[in-house]
């Protein structure tokens, strides 16, 4: 019995050693280079000569705090956080009750023309949607001079750019959630309702009784992963605002990282701001478990 115990412990041992082999290598290895490069003062002179490079301890963290520019990120982030988080899963949800209900004809249908923004590039989404935000000639102008309202520039305001932003990622991310959505409606057994369609309860009451509370777990999972992806923010405003613009108003902190890394090649500041990013998505998903998990349960 025991050789048999051993010797299956020894074709385990040599099944998972190649993958955690790669792990170790291509995930592990390079989180502890990169936190040891926050360290030091890694910049485009350390390029040439890596003998110019100097251990400065947490001087990256110090600084990177003390800069307004970087909170300034940090609140842009948390705002397309929240907006584009609450409205995705709002949307989602509506869109998978509509779309699930015995009335619609054609779901299949419904859920792969719904699904396919997910599918699509980001960036060339991007690149469509800032024509479609383009003050003289993008369609929200020429519905604006249709019915005679006051034309918006929708990504040079910075009123109105992460608002803008918030409507494409809410757009992009809305099949996602509703598959996701679909799948959990699915899982709730018909016998429920039935019953308390019986008992008298009205639609409303099969909602909020029934369908919200047995829906937690996948309420849980997709406010998490979107929260997640949205303090990623990157790609949408380096693309549709150039970087930012304007006035900031677009910054996130992968932007920020981005320019300090590859735009002004202050690699140890870079790395500095990507630890801190990984604290703050730590933070914000413990916090959104503590919340969720009793009423998960």
């Amino acid at each position: 019995m025991r050789s048999d115990l051993a010797a299956e412990a020894r074709a385990a041992f040599w099944f998972l050693t190649p993958a955690l082999a790669l792990i170790f290598v291509f995930f592990v290895l390079p989180i502890v280079a990169a936190f040891a490069l926050s360290l030091t003062d890694f910049d485009l002179y350390a390029l040439a000569d890596p003998a110019n490079v100097r251990l400065v301890g947490f001087a990256n963290y110090s600084r990177l705090l003390a800069d307004p520019l970087f909170w300034k990120a940090l609140g842009n982030t948390f705002y397309f956080a929240l907006g584009a988080g609450v409205l995705s899963v709002a949307v989602g949800l509506g869109g998978a009750l509509a779309v699930n209900s015995r009335l619609t004809r054609l779901q299949p249908l419904w859920r792969t023309l719904f699904f396919a923004p997910y599918v699509t590039t980001l960036v060339a989404v991007a690149v469509v949607w800032r024509y479609f935000y383009q003050p003289r000639f993008g369609l929200l102008a020429r519905l604006s001079d249709l019915v005679g309202l006051p034309q918006i520039d929708w990504l040079g305001d910075p009123r109105f750019a992460m608002p803008a932003i918030i409507l494409l990622a809410v757009w992009k991310g809305f099949g996602y959630n509703l598959i996701l959505f679909i799948a959990g409606l699915r899982a709730i057994p018909e016998s429920l309702y039935e019953a308390a369609a019986i008992d008298g309860a009205s639609p409303w009451d099969r909602l909020r009784h029934f369908t919200l509370p047995m829906l937690a777990p996948t309420f849980f999972f997709v406010a998490t992963v979107t929260t997640i992806g949205s303090l990623q923010l990157f790609a949408e405003p380096y693309v549709m605002t150039r970087g930012g613009n304007p006035m900031n108003a677009t910054l996130s902190v992968v932007l920020l990282m981005f320019k300090e890394g590859f735009r002004w090649w202050n690699l140890g500041y870079a790395a500095a701001v990507a630890f801190v990013l990984f604290a703050v998505v730590l933070l914000v998903t413990l916090a959104q478990s503590l919340i969720l998990r009793p009423r998960r349960a």
